[in-house]
């Protein structure tokens, strides 16, 4: 397994089995595009390394059952985050990428990378030591709320984090660290958390996070789509009509930002006289019926549908699916199913769900459990 070639191939199997887009040798051959003969090699030399298991048997399709692959287990664990404008949420994953514990903190993104790390850094080893004890910590994963230049981690222009624009952040991690990191999109980590966890037979997703901001992601084929420099899904400064022509903090006018985010709800209920100043004030507002605020949240609903409509027509994806805070709201994910109906051609949403994150608050973290596995390439030493 010197050659590069062969290299090559084991680092490919290990992803496709970490992944779990693979399970079996016919798995490995068909991703893999390669000969059978040549997957077997590779698999051999992985089970004498120790690197995987071989156990149990797969459904049979016509032929002899075939024999499940899966990476051996090694102790330790991930610490995985995503960051917010106000809260990070932090939590610890294991090595096959199970969330094992979640809670938030409090940060202030626009203190800028070394603050927010350095919080960052004595959540991971306070939730550490009361979790996991003396388990060896084998990688970081953090998602950021801006644009990220995958996989090298560095921020590009984002415009709710002042101070952040080129920073570095996985180099920032890995020097305080010392273990593999992964540095990711937010919306990114949550479209990838949230295929995980459906049926894999989910297909083509469009996932948007709507929270403070608004990010989105199209997975297909099972991954995500990132573009040239990893910087795909900004639909948060598409310009919509009926947004008021209100200033966004990119520097433009009238884009879905302005109307459509948590942020955007806050400051226009606050302009109403109501005691609305965060993303969650906006909920609470929400669920307790106050008319100003639902008329609101189903207006920026409804915006959010019609961004997504030119999308829709474009992509014909199998699935829409509506994260972060806001999708908690049925007014919200309701007004946006509505109005893609309405704007997109039948035969696009047909076949098509609509529908609010299965997996909630923690779709990022799952999603990055799912990275730094991969980047980790967690195998016996």
């Amino acid at each position: 397994m010197s050659d590069p070639i062969s290299a090559t191939l084991r680092d490919q199997t290990l992803k496709l089995l970490a992944n779990g887009e693979a399970t079996s040798r016919a798995d490995l051959v068909e991703a893999l595009q390669v000969a059978p003969s040549t997957v077997t090699g590779v698999v051999r030399r992985l089970l004498e390394e120790g690197a995987i298991l071989e156990e149990g048997v797969g459904r049979s399709t016509g032929g002899r059952r075939p024999r499940i692959l899966r990476l051996r287990e090694i102790a330790g664990v991930f610490a995985v985050s995503e960051l917010g404008a106000q809260h990070a949420r932090i939590g610890l994953c294991t090595p096959d990428g199970r969330l094992v514990t979640a809670e938030e903190v409090a940060i202030d993104i626009a203190a800028g990378p070394a603050e927010v790390f350095d919080a960052v850094a004595q959540a991971f080893g306070r939730i550490q030591a009361t979790t996991a004890p003396g388990q060896a910590l084998l990688g970081i994963g953090v998602a950021l709320p801006g644009p990220v230049e995958f996989p090298r981690g560095r921020l590009i222009g984002p415009a709710r984090m002042p101070g952040w624009s080129g920073v570095d952040a996985q180099v920032e991690l890995s020097r305080r660290f010392h273990v593999p990191v992964v540095v990711d999109n937010d919306a990114k980590a949550a479209a990838i958390g949230e295929h995980t966890a459906r049926d894999r037979e989910t297909g083509d997703m469009i996932y948007v996070k709507a929270g403070t901001g608004i990010g989105g992601c199209l997975v297909t084929g099972g991954q995500v789509y990132r573009g040239g420099r990893g910087l795909s899904g900004d639909v948060t400064h598409v310009r919509v009509a009926d947004s008021g022509e209100r200033h966004c903090s990119c520097g433009s006018r009238g884009c879905l930002e302005t109307v459509a985010s948590g942020a955007a709800l806050a400051s226009q209920l606050a302009e109403r006289g109501l005691p609305i100043t965060t993303t969650h004030d906006v909920i609470a507002a929400v669920t307790d019926a106050e008319p100003t605020a639902v008329t609101l949240v189903r207006h920026a609903g409804g915006l959010l549908g019609v961004a997504l409509s030119g999308l829709v027509n474009f992509l014909n994806p199998d699935a829409v699916v509506i994260g972060g805070a806001l999708s908690s709201l049925d007014v919200y994910v309701a007004a946006a199913r509505g109005m893609l109906y309405e704007r997109c051609l039948p035969s696009m949403t047909q076949s098509m769900s609509i529908e609010a994150s299965v997996v909630g608050p923690d779709a990022a973290l799952v999603g990055l459990g799912r990275l730094v596995r991969t980047a980790a390439d967690v195998r016996p030493s």
